[in-house]
């Protein structure tokens, strides 16, 4: 898997996962699903973090997931 594309998908994995963990408290649920979700996003931005040579600078996260979801539509 692509670097870019990793790290798309855990930051998108980490905002979708908020609302299923904040659900799951107000109903005094177990989050299960969120946590779930959160452990995958983090694995995919430490993934992608290791595996990119020089790294990601923080401001270079808003081009890159732009650049990446540009290429979903070429």
């Amino acid at each position: 898997m692509d670097t870019d594309l990793a790290l798309t998908v855990g930051i998108v994995l980490a905002v979708l996962s908020v609302p299923s963990l904040l659900s799951a408290w107000v109903d005094g649920r177990a989050p299960r699903m969120g946590a779930i979700m959160a452990i995958a996003a983090l694995g995919l931005i430490v993934t992608a973090l290791i595996e990119n040579p020089g790294g990601y600078a923080f401001n270079q996260v808003p081009a890159v997931m732009i650049k990446t979801i540009l290429r979903l539509f070429d």
